[in-house]
């Protein structure tokens, strides 16, 4: 569902808890004109409410807290990623809605679920996500923040915790390099301050030397994987175990072929265009892609799909002028064909990347498209349609992975997210096409 996001308190009375507390006591309503994240059963007064009664000082200041992972971190499974983004860790006594937010650097989800229980006093029942433009998100926080510090004002209520963590926040974004330090913070997955200072000075300085992209990129991969890639480890496998790559030779989209601008749709959306569109140029057709031809359009030596040596633990290409050494983790046919079409539709969809070029596991913009690019590239949904039938047993999914030399992963990614068979042990993502398939 999409629309233009607001936070409103509608304010209430009551006598308990601390001056900010009873002075921003309200009812906290989350979401479009048409549609309310936060709409519940109220027990006391047995009929719906758009949000539940508490105190918005506490909302706000944990949005305030938590401002630079809520708009730069990725979804993660690491420890302490859900007490940055989900509204039920905020505490303090309130029956808070079960909303988590999540960010992939150019959209935001907010992703509410109904109440389990019917035992608490307001029961949330909405459960249909709200995905709006980062920007669109930043815009709705500052008026929700400003309007809970304008009421403080007018309570006669100065020099609060959130007016000092707010006036630190704007400063921070009016600083590029601040801003950058916070969000390479927020993309490793640390509070302000929190993480190892000699790996931000790190990151200031690759930044400088292949591109802020990239490097925003390396640093959402550490957050959900835990694991640190270093610029000059990357260069050297590269050097030693890469495989050459003349990027004059690999394929690009005609200007007749241009896609929508960069972030001004989902990213599942911009790489499935891009594949589409790049096998409508190169007239593919719906058959699937041999290694050779894949090869020669992303410009590698023969070879490199079928080879079985495993050197790093991503993906990616180092690029040097006209020249690239491209190094993939899969050991199997099937994963390097994949890394390989989503280097190849990084190149398509944001060939602005800098000289590094990573294919990692994290869920930022970038990879999702990659995503995207590499399963509708490899395996175009209509043809696999075509060739099911509409059986999509386990046994005609592998037979479907076999044929367009795909995983089965991808097979099953696919048919999920077009709604042809039940999420099953897939993870909803509340964006459409998230494919999960290994690089």
């Amino acid at each position: 569902m999409t629309g233009v996001l607001a936070l409103q308190a509608e304010w209430e009375r009551t006598d308990d808890g601390s001056l900010e507390e009873r002075a921003c006591f309200a009812t906290l309503r989350i979401g479009t004109s048409a549609y309310s994240l936060t709409e519940g059963f109220d027990s006391y007064v047995n009929r719906l409410r758009e949000g539940p009664l508490v105190s918005t000082y506490h909302v706000a200041e944990w949005l305030a807290w938590n401002w630079w992972r809520l708009r730069w971190e990725p979804r993660t499974a690491r420890d302490g990623w859900a007490h940055a983004h989900r509204m039920s860790t905020i505490g303090n006594g309130y029956v808070w809605p079960n909303l988590t937010i999540q960010s992939d650097g150019a959209r935001v989800v907010l992703i509410p679920k109904p109440s389990a229980s019917t035992a608490k006093p307001f029961r949330f029942i909405a459960d249909v996500p709200l995905v709006v433009p980062a920007i669109q998100f930043e815009a709705a926080v500052d008026a929700f923040i400003a309007q809970i510090l304008d009421r403080l004002q007018v309570e006669k209520i100065a020099e609060t915790n959130l007016s000092r963590i707010w006036s630190d926040v704007r400063s921070e974004r009016s600083s590029p390099k601040a801003a950058l330090r916070r969000k390479l913070e927020a993309l490793l997955g640390a509070e302000p301050d929190e993480a190892d200072s000699s790996v931000i000075d790190r990151l200031e300085a690759e930044s400088e030397e292949v591109g802020a992209a990239a490097i925003e990129e390396l640093a959402a991969n550490q957050g959900a994987e835990g694991k640190v890639h270093t610029v000059a480890e990357l260069r050297s496998i590269a050097a030693s175990k890469g495989r050459h790559a003349n990027l004059a030779d690999a394929v690009k989209l005609w200007s007749a072929f241009s896609l929508q601008g960069f972030d001004s749709v989902p990213g599942w959306l911009r790489g499935a265009e891009a594949a589409r569109k790049l096998r409508e140029q190169e007239n593919l057709g719906a058959a699937p892609i041999s290694n050779n031809r894949l090869e020669a359009m992303a410009g590698v030596m023969r070879g490199l799909v079928v080879a079985s040596e495993r050197y790093a633990d991503l993906s990616f290409a180092f690029d040097y002028g006209d020249e690239s050494r491209v190094v993939l983790r899969s050991k199997s046919e099937a994963g390097r064909r994949f890394s390989l079409a989503r280097l190849l539709g990084d190149r398509i969809c944001a060939p602005d990347g800098g000289f590094l070029k990573a294919a990692t596991r994290s869920y930022t913009y970038r990879q999702k498209m990659q995503r995207s690019f590499a399963a509708e590239f490899l395996c175009p949904f209509g043809a696999l349609e075509d060739w099911l039938k509409g059986d999509y047993s386990s046994d005609a999914m592998d037979d479907a992975a076999e044929y367009f030399s795909v995983s089965p992963r991808t097979i099953e990614t696919l048919l999920v997210n077009h709604g042809k068979i039940d999420r099953a042990g897939l993870e909803a993502e509340g964006e459409r096409f998230e494919t999960t398939s290994a690089a």
